[in-house]
């Protein structure tokens, strides 16, 4: 059965991160810049304090019709962190996905630390790339002579 760790070592572990100070519109830069659906938040210490996601951004600011030049991050971020470990198997993943409605999770190392971020498309490119592996291989096998 895969694990995130499977996942961690094919797509790497970047972490992108906005102060929980930053305005909305510095961290909505930082997530077009790197490409991501989400941004950790973190206090001046370091430590997380939240996440911040693009449903965020809809709900809680354009929803809300709040200016990203002058709302802050804390205030529209969401405080209830989901994590998840390296030995997170894909199946327990898919059912936090499910049950939590949500598409970020945060990687925790035994440390407690965080290294990583995996998300819905991350799970969703892993069983792709599982799949035509698959396909090849029984294709290579069918079609033996």
């Amino acid at each position: 059965m895969a694990i995130v760790a499977e996942i961690i070592g094919t797509k790497g572990g970047e972490l992108v991160c906005a102060g929980a100070g930053a305005t909305v519109l510095e961290a909505t830069r930082l997530m077009n810049e790197h490409h991501v659906g989400s941004v950790l938040v973190v206090n001046p210490e370091g430590a997380i304090v939240g996440i911040m996601t693009e449903r965020d951004l809809l709900t809680r600011v354009l929803g809300q019709e709040r200016n990203p030049c002058t709302t802050l991050v804390q205030e529209v971020m969401t405080a209830d962190v989901i994590f998840c470990t390296h030995a997170t198997t894909l199946d327990e993943l898919r059912e936090l996905f499910r049950s939590r409605r949500i598409r970020h999770v945060p990687v925790k190392t035994q440390g407690g630390g965080v290294c990583a971020m995996v998300s819905i498309g991350d799970v969703n490119a892993w069983d792709a790339q599982q799949l035509a592996a698959t396909v090849s291989s029984l294709t290579d096998y069918i079609t033996r002579a």
